[in-house]
């Protein structure tokens, strides 16, 4: 994530929620030796979130691990009112994410793990489409990736259009007025 910040996590009021939990087998010499891999998302409603995943044999210990990955990788996303200040489609891995700006009332139209997301950063309204794969972890990664990329429109502007420096700038037909010749 390019947009990763030193967020003060005592001052943030993060709530983590469980997106998905994979039973993995490893067939060994004996049977089978069963982990646990999870998906968590954890956000404060309010423009911050971030994803882990965990690995572990019991499913508190991965939960666990994942929050605790999820509250490292904290991202800040600008928020245009309810919704987000751009459309932006990113891809990751075989996952390909749309994420569209929506009028107020519209909602979160969504699937699960993009959903988490969105509501755990504090978007109200918003329209998504998971094109591609649908791996659950790829499709969490591509929303935060896409949720990393938004600018804010303030920064957008000063990046398409630079402020006018008005020491070095000559108005237009500044000879004519003075009556000098071309």
């Amino acid at each position: 994530m390019t947009n990763k910040l030193n967020i003060d996590l005592t001052e943030l009021p993060l709530t983590d929620k469980l997106v998905y939990i994979n039973r993995v087998a490893k067939v060994v010499k004996g049977g089978k030796r069963l982990s646990f891999s999870a998906l968590v998302v954890t956000g404060d409603n309010n423009g911050h979130v971030g994803i882990g995943t965990g690995k572990a044999n019991e499913v508190p210990a991965a939960i666990n691990k994942a929050s605790a990955t999820a509250r490292k990788n904290l991202i800040k996303v600008p928020l245009a009112g309810a919704t987000i200040p751009h459309e932006t489609i990113v891809k990751f891995g075989g996952a390909k994410v749309l994420l569209k700006p929506a009028a107020p009332g519209t909602g979160i139209i969504a699937g699960s793990s993009t959903r988490a997301i969105l509501e755990a950063s504090g978007i109200k309204n918003i329209l998504t489409k998971s094109l591609g794969s649908s791996n659950k972890i790829n499709v969490a990664k591509a929303t935060m990736l896409a949720l990393s990329q938004l600018k804010g429109p303030k920064e957008e502007l000063a990046k398409r259009k630079p402020a006018p420096d008005k020491t070095t700038e000559k108005p237009p037909f500044a000879a004519k007025a003075k009556g000098g010749e071309e």
